[in-house]
This record gives structure tokens, C-alpha cells and sequence, in this order.
């Protein structure tokens, strides 16, 4: 698909209709335009492309949602999503079961690592947290253990928007306005290198961050805590990669101290990250439970879901409550539609796919990097095929506050006009195309940011928010 040099995204408050408020509610919207704005109207794509209303086409910088791993317009999983529904379109999991939902669950308890053996289907990442947090409390419970609730996870982190996988949240802005479990959180620092304290190297951080769950422990004390949550990398806090051996020194604390560790896997599962699961493949750990969603079928079909430990099971089935409920489900938990797309996107995945990925992203990470040389750029980071561009005032003192915090927002912006989606983040741009991209679309890719980032330069420096180095 040709790329052409317009924007595709607008959001303005809809005034056609005379007046009235527009119909569809948009995720995450301002209370000031909720009900009434309206976003950018995408009517096709196709590979790395999508296509607005006007016929506009523009590179999928963010892959939808992290989300597109084999490309638009897949005939595969089309065909697959084709067939199932005209053989059976749905089934109620309370009562029945079926064949691509029975087949998936083999497939990936073969991939997990460990003795992560079992699967729970839910409909997508919230869900997919959510299930994981209460099987923690139902175990906790039927083991008699009912005050082992407490939930460590993250600033910075992300896990959801349900009540539950929300409180989780480490992102200030998510807890502003919005009721949260605030009482069964607790958080640790962001093991964000870039923001580590000034004249401590890596090695010392790591020993901080470490040492800092070590004291929570202390303080709340290990019966009280039930669940050490966290992203390999933390995606939407700005494609965190944690210190080298931070992950598995944090699963040997969890272990000592019976915390159960939740490896939320939601985007750098299903290729993202090279592998079908990267805890054990990339970061050598070994959850009690994963928690997977977005890839699994590539965006095609709303699916997600946990894998859990044989010995979690064992442990709930060799309580002394036998009769206990757990009391959850969903009416389109392994839904066939979803789980037949599933099989055939990680057939995708590992016939080739999974090899491109570990090919081409050194390539695509050595390309955006290149962006440094920017005054404007504090850091380009990433791991796989996801990366971030974070904004600074000044690189001393590493300060976004001083600048204007939709400068994610004008980078995007310059970047629609050139060809290319990315998504803003305050002052930060995110980047996860799908995995099949190659290399001249990664160099077109980078070279549309170039001249993104110089445009929003002299933007700040023309309206005197911003002075340079």
C-alpha cells in the first residue's frame, strides 16, 4: 500500500446532527468531550498499513494495540475465523466445551514454561488479570489463609481496566478521578534505568529495587501478601526494560516468602518479543501463573487468558474445602471463534514469524536509536519489536515536566502527516508495528519520526516552550 502524506486521526466535538452528542462513548475520554467527540474513521488495511475514510494510508506504528502481531488482512485467520463460525458459533462454557478451545489449551500448556499446565480463557488482558487475582484469592481462601490478600505491583505499570486489574494501575493519571482497591495494593518503585537516582549505576539499582520488595515483605509481612504482579516490560509506562537479573531475583523472593508471582504477559507474549512466552525465554523466570491476551490472535478476534501452575491446582484441589465454588467465568470465556483464530495465529507465528522477529529486531532497535541525536530525545529504549521515544526539557536533568506534555501528541501528529501512527504517550511515542515488518518499512518508519521530532522542535521553539540544548 502506498503511503500518503495526510493525517488520519482528528478528535474534535462532534456539532453535525445539529448539536447532538455523538452516539459511541470513546474509551478514556475527558470528562469535557465525553459523549461528544469523535475520532478518526478507519475503513481498511492491510499488512503494516491502515486506511481512513478519505483513502488515506499510513504505517500501524502501535500494531492497533500492541496487539496486529501477523499483519492486517491475514487470509489465514480469516479463513479460520470463516470456518468456525459456520460450524459452531458459539457454545455456553458453563455446560459444554469445544474442540478449538480443548486443542488450544494442549497447545499452549505444551509452550508454557514450568508446570504452567492449565489455562483459563477470558476475553481479553483485564479479564485475563482479573481471573488471576481472584484464583489468588480463592486459593488463598480454601487454604484457609484468608488474610494473605495483599497485591504488590508497580508505578508505571499497567494491568487493566476492570475495578480490580485497574487498582493495580502505577500510572497517577489512572487513579484521579477513578475508585480503585487502593487497600489491597501496594507499590514499588518503577525499575525504570533511565530514572534511576543520579550517580547510582545499574548494578547498585537493581540492588535497590530488590531490596525494596525485601522490606515490603518485612513490613507487611509474608502472610499478608498474596501476589507479586509485573510486565517483563512495563509496555504502556513507556517500554520499560528492567535491570538484567532484577526479574529473577524478584521470582526467588516471591518464592521464599510463598507470594504467588504473575507474569503479566498481555503484550510481549504471542511474538512480541521473539517468543510465544518470554518469561522463561527471555527473562528466565518461572511464574505461577501467565496472563496472555492482544497477540493471541493477533487482534482478530477479542481473546485472552491465564495459564496457572499445576501446583496452584493441586494446592486448591487438596484443600480441606472441597465443595468450595469459584464463584467466576464469562459468557464468552473460550468462545470457538476465538480460540479457532487462536490456533491458526501461533501456527503463523511459529512458521517463521517467531524467527523474523529475532532477526529484525536488533535492526529495528539500532534504527530508532539512531533518534538520540536529537536534542529533544532523553532516551530511545526497547526490546523486541517495541520501543519508546522519551522527551526531555533538558538530558541532566532528564526533566519532561518543562515541556509541553502533549509533545507525544505533536509528534504523532507530524508523523500522521508524513505516513505514519504512532502512539503518544505525555512525552513519550510508542512503538510496536506488526512482526512482519521489514527492513525498508522500519527505515521509512525512522525516518518519518526524524522529521517528526525536528518538526516538534521548532514547534516548542517557536512558541518558546522549549530552548534546546
Amino acid at each position: 500500500m502506498a503511503v500518503q502524506k495526510k493525517p488520519v486521526v482528528v478528535e474534535e466535538l462532534r456539532n453535525d446532527r445539529e448539536g447532538a452528542p455523538a452516539p459511541l462513548i470513546q474509551p478514556w475520554p475527558s470528562s469535557g468531550s465525553m459523549g461528544a467527540e469523535t475520532r478518526g474513521l478507519l475503513t481498511g488495511s492491510d499488512g503494516i498499513y491502515v486506511r481512513d475514510a478519505e483513502g488515506r494510508e499510513l504505517i500501524d506504528g502501535p500494531a492497533g494495540m500492541w496487539c496486529v502481531n501477523v499483519g492486517h488482512r491475514n487470509e489465514a485467520l480469516i479463513s479460520a475465523m470463516s470456518e468456525q463460525a459456520r460450524d459452531l458459533t458459539y457454545n455456553s462454557p458453563w455446560y459444554t466445551t469445544t474442540s478449538p478451545a480443548d486443542r488450544l489449551a494442549e497447545e499452549l500448556a505444551a509452550r508454557a514454561p514450568g508446570d504452567l499446565d492449565h489455562v483459563f480463557f477470558t476475553t481479553g488482558g483485564s479479564s485475563a488479570v482479573e481471573t488471576a487475582l481472584r484464583l489468588m484469592q480463592f486459593a488463598n481462601n480454601v487454604r484457609g489463609r484468608p488474610e494473605k490478600k495483599l497485591i504488590v505491583s508497580r508505578q508505571a505499570g499497567y494491568h487493566g481496566s476492570t475495578y480490580l486489574s485497574a487498582s493495580l494501575n502505577g500510572r497517577p493519571r489512572d487513579h484521579d478521578w477513578m475508585d480503585s482497591a487502593s487497600h489491597l495494593v501496594r507499590k514499588l518503585t518503577a525499575p525504570d534505568p533511565f530514572r534511576r537516582p543520579e550517580g547510582m549505576d545499574l548494578e547498585a539499582f537493581e540492588d535497590f529495587l530488590v531490596e525494596e520488595f525485601a522490606a515490603l515483605i518485612r513490613k507487611e509481612g509474608a502472610d499478608r501478601i498474596g501476589a507479586f504482579v509485573a510486565e517483563p516490560v512495563q509496555a504502556s509506562g513507556g517500554v520499560i526494560v528492567p535491570p538484567k537479573g532484577y526479574l529473577p531475583r524478584m521470582a526467588e523472593l516471591c518464592r521464599r516468602n510463598d507470594i504467588l508471582y504473575i507474569s503479566d504477559e498481555v503484550v510481549t507474549a504471542f511474538g512480541r518479543l521473539g517468543s510465544v512466552f518470554a518469561s522463561s525465554d527471555v527473562f528466565g523466570i518461572q511464574p505461577d501463573m501467565i496472563t496472555f491476551a492482544k497477540g493471541v490472535t493477533s487482534g482478530y478476534f477479542p481473546l485472552g487468558g491465564v495459564m496457572v501452575s499445576a501446583a496452584l491446582l493441586e494446592s486448591i484441589r487438596s484443600s480441606e474445602h472441597t465443595d468450595a465454588m469459584f464463584s467466576h467465568g464469562l459468557t464468552y470465556s473460550s468462545h470457538p471463534i476465538g480460540c479457532a483464530v487462536a490456533l491458526k495465529n501461533l501456527e503463523l507465528l511459529e512458521d517463521g514469524i517467531l524467527d523474523h522477529v529475532r532477526e529484525i529486531s536488533p535492526y529495528f532497535l539500532e534504527s530508532l536509536k539512531r533518534l538520540e541525536k536529537h536534542d529533544l530525545v532523553g532516551e530511545v529504549r526497547g526490546m523486541g519489536l517495541m520501543a519508546c521515544i522519551e522527551c526531555v526539557a533538558d538530558r541532566e536533568g532528564k526533566n519532561p515536566l518543562a515541556l509541553d506534555l502533549e509533545v507525544g501528541k505533536r509528534i504523532d501528529r507530524h508523523a500522521q502527516e508524513l505516513g505514519l501512527l504512532v502512539r503518544p504517550l505525555i512525552n513519550m511515542c510508542v512503538m510496536s508495528p506488526p512482526l512482519t515488518i521489514d527492513r525498508s518499512q522500519i527505515d521509512r518508519m525512522a525516518d518519518i519520526l526524524d522529521q517528526s521530532i525536528r518538526s516538534t522542535m521548532d514547534d516548542l521553539t517557536r512558541e518558546g516552550l522549549w530552548k534546546g540544548r
